[in-house]
This record gives structure tokens, C-alpha cells and sequence, in this order.
């Protein structure tokens, strides 16, 4: 896993080389491109995964529904899906692309591009255990009382903040 090859891209999202997930984990900051997707119902809600105790990043806290890295050779398409299947068991058809924008932590830099889905009140994800222990719809108060204890990554609770206006717009 630590030898799997990401490729290294600009701010741009434009391929520069390549580097191993181990060298883009170790606070080198060599930018490579991550995939998000949001999950949301027509009440406004958002379907947030808790990651697995075993993840190496923000073990145990709540996240994006879908998040994972592109692999080389990939399209940020096809790393949305694969995620997605991997993750929660779904089939991603025509996710609308929301932004991207860079975002650095203490040990990575990654170029995030974030996309949405509008699902109905049957969608019913089967999560895998490897990478998530528990997954719920969440309403905007919830995930506003809890910014500040510690329950969410920090990705999320900013990534939310820039995009919950383009969210509710796509439900009405």
C-alpha cells in the first residue's frame, strides 16, 4: 500500500510526475489529487462516513461520504468511482463537480476535487468495514454543534464551510 504510485500534479490539477503514497504521506508537501464526494438528500442532509479506527489520517473521525486518493494513470472520474465502490458500494453516475482547491495538513498537500450526488431517502450504502465503521445522514445543525469537538477532520469541517451554499442550491 505505502509503494502504491499517485501522481504529482500542479495547482492546476496538470501531471508533473509521480511519487509513492509513502513519499506523498511524509511532509515532503508534493501536491498529488484526491477525490470527494458529497452525498445529500433534497432536505439538505449530508450522508458523513466515521473512517475506521485502522486509517493512518484522522482515525475514528467523521469525513466526507467518499474520499480517496487518485491513483496514477487514473482520471479523477474513475477514481471517484472506484471510491465510491470501494467505500460504500454504489455506483457513481454523473456527479456534479463542485470545486477543487488545494489543502495542506501537517504530513500531506493534496489537490482536492469535490463532487455531489442528490440521493433519495431509499439510498442504502454497504459500507465497507477496511474503511469505514459506521456512516449516517447528518442535518446542517448537527455538523455546526459539532465543529469545534473534535469529531470531524478538519478537511471536512473547511471543505463544508465552501461548499454547503452549492449544495443547498442543487437541492432546490
Amino acid at each position: 500500500m505505502d509503494n502504491e504510485l499517485f501522481p504529482i500534479v500542479d495547482v492546476n490539477g496538470n501531471i508533473i510526475g509521480s511519487a509513492t503514497r509513502r513519499e506523498c504521506h511524509s511532509g515532503s508537501m508534493i501536491l498529488h489529487p484526491v477525490v470527494h464526494l458529497h452525498i445529500y438528500r433534497k432536505d439538505g442532509s449530508i450522508f458523513l462516513q466515521k473512517r475506521a479506527m485502522s486509517k493512518d489520517i484522522q482515525p475514528g473521525k467523521w469525513d466526507t461520504a467518499v474520499g480517496g486518493h487518485v491513483d496514477l494513470g487514473e482520471s479523477v472520474y474513475m477514481a471517484l468511482a472506484r471510491e465510491a465502490k470501494e467505500e460504500l458500494g454504489i455506483e457513481v453516475s454523473n456527479p456534479q463537480f463542485l470545486c477543487s482547491y488545494p489543502f495542506r495538513s501537517s504530513v500531506e498537500y493534496e489537490l482536492v476535487n469535490v463532487f455531489s450526488i442528490l440521493v433519495g431517502d431509499d439510498f442504502s450504502p454497504q459500507l465497507s468495514p477496511d474503511e469505514i465503521s459506521d456512516g449516517r445522514f447528518w442535518t446542517e445543525s448537527e455538523i455546526v454543534a459539532n465543529i469545534d469537538c473534535d469529531v470531524l477532520t478538519p478537511n471536512f469541517i473547511q471543505e463544508y464551510q465552501r461548499i454547503k451554499h452549492l449544495l443547498i442550491q442543487n437541492a432546490e
